[in-house]
């Protein structure tokens, strides 16, 4: 039977071989499906201008229903959806921008600066408390002998 080709964009195979894999290469088919695919991954600022420029089909409107689908050159949004497209739009240019969204602004406290003060002494506190100290047992704290002198037996990590 030979090998198969299973083209993921269409979701069907074929046989494998230089004509058949051309043909489907260049088939209206697979460029659409492509370019479905690839539409789902753009931003919301391109689809909204897009969607902007183009006049409400008419028959998507009257039954809810086209059959031109996704390659009707109408649009098929709603006010609703067009509003919360560029709602979208506007979140994406904010995340970009480095700039937090209207939400995080307001969810956000006032005190930001002691919040961050606070997180920033709390993680001081876990790396020292992570750092080891070599003590040599037998010995006080005081006396300090030379650790490289020192037999491996009386050496000891302490926190």
């Amino acid at each position: 039977m030979g090998k198969r080709y299973f083209c993921d964009y269409c979701e069907r195979s074929f046989q494998d071989n230089l004509h058949n894999r051309k043909k489907h290469l260049n088939g209206v088919q697979h460029i659409r499906a492509r370019k479905a695919w690839y539409d789902r991954f753009r931003d919301a600022a391109a689809v909204l201008q897009e969607e902007q420029n183009k006049k409400p089909c008419r028959k998507f409107l009257q039954t809810g229903q086209c059959d031109f689908g996704p390659n009707c050159r109408f649009s098929h949004f709603s006010e609703a959806d067009l509003q919360a497209l560029e709602d979208r739009a506007r979140a994406e240019e904010r995340r970009a921008a480095g700039r937090p969204s209207e939400d995080t602004e307001r969810s956000r406290p006032p005190g930001c600066l002691e919040d961050w003060l606070e997180k920033r002494a709390k993680r001081l506190r876990a790396t020292e408390s992570n750092r080891y100290r070599i003590a040599i047992l037998g010995l006080p704290p005081g006396g300090s002998p030379k650790v490289e002198d020192t037999p491996p037996h009386r050496l000891q990590l302490v926190r």
